[in-house]
């Protein structure tokens, strides 16, 4: 509960309003959300625009509307009109929750590849080593060992400084986050007082929101523009556009690299379907993770335990004993067919080679590599041959499948697909628009030896279909096919 004179600054006000001794019991952007006496906060978003649901807000019970658009103030409430509404919330959040990031270590991750799983060893790192942790994922929101279901990579704003209130009233210290470039861009970590933030590396990737791949650079440098001087930017300087993330920051950069000089460094001694075998700085490490991809993750990591005081042989002791993140390169074994099957999240064509070149050193036995894989309805549809190429190069058998396919016609996806297929490739490739029909076949064709990748849902639960999401789960429907 707060004076609405303690959660909003009259600067940015354009109407004239003098009601600033009003109560406010909670804010929400979601009309569902309102109670009695609530702030509600419209805005025009991506696919809805929050203005269309401010009269369901004051049946809620919502007392203060915040907008964008003078044409749906009426008399019903107390209407603040502003001009960026979306920008503000996090703000209003901010005040409301009283700043509670201040009061946590706030690591946040951001980059095309490698955010989950830096995240989430980070989390399980430093919870090993007896710190109470939260976790914001992908795959899961955590706060100490409770799971909160994830729907965004980043929550948005007041979701955000709510969870972060909880975690300081429950005593959590660390706090370890994704940050998109969505979130970035939509200003939802805008008040946000991190005192580390890493970057990971950056490729290919959401061309359908930022439009340019300079306009998605340009997103994910907005968190090291941001960052207060006394934190600090860990940054993978193999990456061409590492030094780029931390140009204009005025934070501590402190580097991390397998191939070139930097403050952080690994080499891979050996690599196999076991793990990873590593030098870290100059100590030797087995961790239980496979592929070069993993070893710039483990030296994220690493960095950012040195970063906060943990020492090397304390962090490489807790690392060693942490296994792969569900659905990033998940490995099921089956003795009973001499498969392997491989669940993968890699839904870009950077992440997808990486995956591939990573099982193609794995692959000991010299079978075949199989690989399931599509791409998601309405998005960028310049990623889609390129997804087929890649999957064609390193790939034995190539599925061309459904994802989610969301409003799209499966087959037309697929379709764009194929235009990355060359003439040479078309007799390896198999287009099933079931992707359980898909991944069936995949096991059905296989051969003692060989490789399954099953690429592009990594974790997820369900696969949405025109609008809808529908149970699946990859690894559950893979492993149920090598039983019998």
């Amino acid at each position: 509960m707060k004076q609405l004179e303690e959660i909003l600054d009259a600067k940015h006000v354009k109407n004239q309003f003098d009601s600033w001794d009003l109560t406010i019991n909670g804010i929400a952007i979601d009309s569902r959300q309102v109670k009695k006496d609530f702030m509600f906060v419209a805005y025009k978003g991506t696919t809805l625009d929050g203005h269309q649901y401010i009269l369901k807000a004051i049946e809620q019970g919502a007392k203060v509307i915040v907008l964008e658009n003078q044409d749906y103030i009426s008399d019903n409430a107390y209407y603040i009109l502003v001009d960026d509404a979306r920008n503000l919330a996090s703000e209003i959040a901010c005040n409301y929750y009283d700043n509670a990031s201040e009061e946590l270590n706030v690591i946040g991750i951001t980059g095309t590849n490698g955010k989950t799983t830096t995240a989430s060893l980070l989390y399980k790192l430093f919870s090993k080593l007896g710190f109470k942790c939260g976790l914001l994922s992908t795959i899961e929101n955590r706060i100490g060992d409770r799971v909160i279901p994830a729907e965004l990579t980043t929550p948005d704003a007041l979701s955000l400084q709510r969870m972060f209130r909880e975690m300081v009233s429950e005593n959590v210290t660390h706090v370890f986050m994704e940050v998109s470039s969505h979130a970035l861009h939509q200003g939802r970590v805008k008040h946000i007082d991190f005192d580390v933030a890493v970057f990971t590396n950056i490729t290919r990737d959401h061309l359908d929101y930022h439009n340019t791949f300079l306009e998605y650079i340009n997103a994910k440098r907005i968190l090291f523009n941001e960052l207060k001087k006394s934190a600090h930017a860990l940054v993978n300087i193999d990456d061409i556009n590492g030094k780029v993330m931390v140009q204009n920051s005025k934070a501590n950069v402190v580097t991390y690299a397998l191939r070139k000089p930097a403050d952080f460094k690994s080499k891979v001694i050996a690599n196999d379907i076991k793990g990873l075998h590593l030098m870290i700085q100059d100590h030797e490490v087995f961790l239980k993770l496979v592929g070069h991809f993993n070893a710039y993750n483990a030296l994220a990591v690493y960095g950012v335990a040195s970063i906060l005081g943990i020492e090397s042989l304390e962090t490489l002791t807790a690392l060693s004993a942490l296994v792969a993140i569900e659905g990033r390169m998940d490995i099921v074994l089956s003795q009973k067919k001499n498969i392997t099957g491989i669940i993968d999240y890699s839904h870009t064509p950077d992440a997808l080679e990486k995956a591939l070149t990573t099982i193609k050193e794995l692959n000991t036995q010299k079978g075949r590599i199989i690989t399931v894989v599509g791409c998601g309805g309405d998005r960028d549809k310049g990623k889609r041959p390129l997804m087929a190429k890649v999957a064609c190069k390193w790939s034995d058998v190539i599925v061309l499948t459904s994802d989610n396919p969301r409003n799209e016609i499966p087959s037309d996806i697929i379709d764009d697909m194929m235009e990355g297929v060359s003439e040479e490739k078309e007799n390896n490739v198999l287009r099933i628009e079931e992707r359980k029909e898909g991944i069936k076949m995949a096991v059905f064709m296989s051969r003692p030896g060989d490789i399954i990748l099953i690429a592009g849902k990594g974790h997820e639960k369900y696969q949405e279909v025109g609008g809808q999401k529908f149970p699946f789960n990859d690894k559950e429907i893979f492993s149920a096919l090598i039983m019998h």
